[in-house]
Order: C-alpha cells, then structure tokens, then sequence
C-alpha cells in the first residue's frame, strides 16, 4: 500500500492511493492535507487509485476530517477503474459536498485533470 500527496500547481494536489487504503495511511494523509490547507487556502484534489484495492474493512470511515475541511477543497475528481466508482463517490461525500466531485475512468485522466482546473 502506498499513499502519497504532490502539491501539482497553484492549488492543485494530487493523491495517489496505490492498493488497499487503511486507517494509518489515510489518517496521515489527512494529517498532510490539513497542513497543505492551512498553508494555501482552498484545494483542488485529483485522486488517483493505481491498482485499487479498497479500503481496510475494519476503518470506520471518520467525519471528522470533512466536517473540520469540508469546505476547503473545492473539487474532486476521482480516477480510476469504474469498478469503484460507486464506492470512491460515497467514500468522498460527493452528495454532501458543496464543491462537485466527478469520476473519471482510468483512459479520462486528462480530461479529469482539466475538469479539475476548470
């Protein structure tokens, strides 16, 4: 498993989730976007799941990092095998988020990537 956060330009970052995500990883990895928050504002994220294999079974998902950064990322776009579409949207709240979040199958990446900066 490996997670990692690349500040891509202005506000533009990009999480890769390569494998099973499970509750260290993704706790420090919310540890390092609050940082990257506090220091530059509102976020745009393009997450990228390499070779996904879900999230640890035994993770209660935590609100509390979206109700304390909810706000402060302004788009979501997913990319990834449209396998977990269903399951990347819920994991990311788009239904209750005020910014959008889209999918995009692994081939759209760029067009994600555009979607984003949009």
């Amino acid at each position: 498993m490996s997670v990692t956060l690349h500040h891509e330009r202005a506000n533009i970052y990009r999480l890769e989730i390569l494998g099973q995500l499970g509750a260290a990883e993704l706790a420090a990895i919310q540890r390092r976007a609050a940082s990257e928050i506090r220091e530059t504002g509102k976020i745009r994220l393009l997450v990228v799941l390499s070779d996904f294999a879900g999230w640890d079974a035994s993770d209660p998902h935590d609100l509390g990092f979206y109700i304390r950064h909810g706000d402060d990322i302004e788009r979501i776009a997913i990319v990834g095998d449209p396998k977990w579409r269903d399951e990347a949207l819920m994991f990311a709240g788009a239904e209750l988020r005020k910014g959008p979040v889209e999918f995009f199958g692994t081939p759209d990446a760029a067009r994600a990537a555009d979607w984003l900066a949009a």
